[in-house]
């Protein structure tokens, strides 16, 4: 087989920043650097740059409908991840889809909030994901605001991001990978199937250029399993990734700047 029908096809179906340090493009940079190639289906159109989401606009449910159909007639997928789905409509309209074309696996990031503070994802969702999308999960991955939501608690502690991770994945999904960016210390990850748990512990780096991390997290988990690789250690090298696009955060704007991608696949070795 040549190279080029050998690539993993990774689907994103998300909304589009036009900041271009997350959502839509922020994961075909990921997907395309870490040797997938990039379909997408846009759910929603934001006006935002590194210091404010300005505004939104939902693309209607039809035509989101038509993205994924057309997409998976042609070309399939090996892998998809789901970002900003902005309402409950959304949800339902995306997760139609999955039913009635199921993708290997589904890496689901619950996107609510951006960087900049601003909601991404209408109150009324929350349910819908939880009803609707945890079920057809490969993994979620929220971070610690996201899983106080979708569990209706705080959580504070790494005692508590456990217990978040074991709950989650008790909802439906296979895997829960609960993030810790919001805690003080160490950056530890939790992973769980519901029964057990593995940690991803890692030190915090310093800086404010850290847009579009949860984007291209799940971007660069959904690639690796295409790619063939289990959940642990897609995890693994996801944040490894992440790390290292962290550490050379660029300073585009003037609020939060995004990672730089290119930077984080050659550190981390993924690309030369």
């Amino acid at each position: 087989m040549d190279q080029q029908h050998s690539l993993p096809k990774v689907m994103t179906i998300a909304g589009s920043d036009s900041g271009g340090g997350a959502g839509i493009q922020a994961d075909i940079k990921t997907i395309t650097l870490l040797g997938g190639f990039a379909t997408s289906v846009l759910t929603a159109l934001t006006a935002q740059n590194t210091q404010t989401v300005a505004a939104a606009y939902k693309l209607p449910d039809d035509f989101i409908r038509l993205q994924f159909k057309i997409v998976m007639d042609d070309i399939g997928t090996d892998a998809a991840k789901t970002g900003m789905l902005a309402d409950a409509g959304i949800i339902r309209t995306v997760c139609d889809c999955l039913r009635e074309r199921p993708v290997p696996f589904l890496v689901v990031d619950p996107v609510m909030v951006s960087k900049s503070g601003s909601s991404l994802l209408a109150p009324d969702a929350v349910q819908a994901l939880r009803e609707n999308l945890l079920p057809l999960a490969t993994i979620i991955c929220p971070n610690l605001p996201e899983a106080s939501a979708l569990l209706d608690r705080k959580i504070g502690d790494l005692d508590a991001m456990r217990a978040a991770a074991q709950d989650i994945a008790g909802m439906g999904c296979r895997y829960a990978l609960i993030k810790g960016g919001h805690l003080d210390g160490p950056a530890v990850d939790v992973l769980s199937n519901g029964k057990e748990t593995t940690e991803f512990a890692s030190k915090r780096l310093p800086g404010k250029n850290t847009h579009g991390t949860g984007c291209c997290f799940s971007a660069a988990i959904a690639t690796f399993l295409a790619r063939g690789m289990t959940i642990e250690e897609a995890v693994k090298n996801a944040k490894r990734f992440i790390m290292e696009s962290v550490r050379n955060g660029l300073d585009i704007g003037g609020g939060r700047g995004p990672m730089d991608l290119l930077s984080g696949a050659r550190g981390a070795g993924f690309i030369p």
